[in-house]
């Protein structure tokens, strides 16, 4: 069972991530070292580049915070998990539409969590636009 909601890791994505939250990712769901969360591409041409594409930045961006999402959702609310490592393939041009992402936990032990997050267009989930593996280090256990 996961330790977070959809709900509590948006209020946190804003709140502790502002950077991040002013991309306005929506978490569609959140499981035990898994999550799912979009950003409205749509209705924010900040977010694209010249050419009309989702830039590099807002990919990795919302990456990063899906595996946070996953890895909290493993250990609870231990906000002081941190990216030590991000790395991300650029497979192909996102359409301008809303982006998914889909993390999974690969890895979690007491102190590295590991994991990959696709990044795909809205209705494009067959064809990755990206793809990044992280590692995060995760805070002493509490004693």
């Amino acid at each position: 069972m996961a330790q977070i909601t959809a709900a509590e890791m948006e209020r946190i994505t804003r709140e502790e991530v502002p950077y991040v939250g002013q991309l306005g990712v929506q978490f569609e769901s959140i499981g035990d070292g898994t999550a799912v969360a979009r950003i409205p591409v749509a209705s924010a041409d900040n977010l694209l580049r010249p050419g009309g594409t989702v830039s590099g930045p807002v990919m990795m961006g919302l990456a990063d915070v899906v595996m946070y999402a996953c890895v909290i959702s493993r250990i609870g609310l231990q906000l002081m998990a941190v990216t030590t490592n991000l790395n991300a393939n650029f497979l192909r041009r996102p359409s301008p539409v809303d982006i998914l992402a889909r993390g999974r936990l690969l890895k979690c032990g007491r102190r590295l969590a590991y994991g990959e997050v696709t990044i795909f267009s809205d209705g494009e989930e067959d064809d990755p636009a990206c793809h990044v593996t992280t590692t995060y280090s995760l805070p002493p256990l509490p004693k």
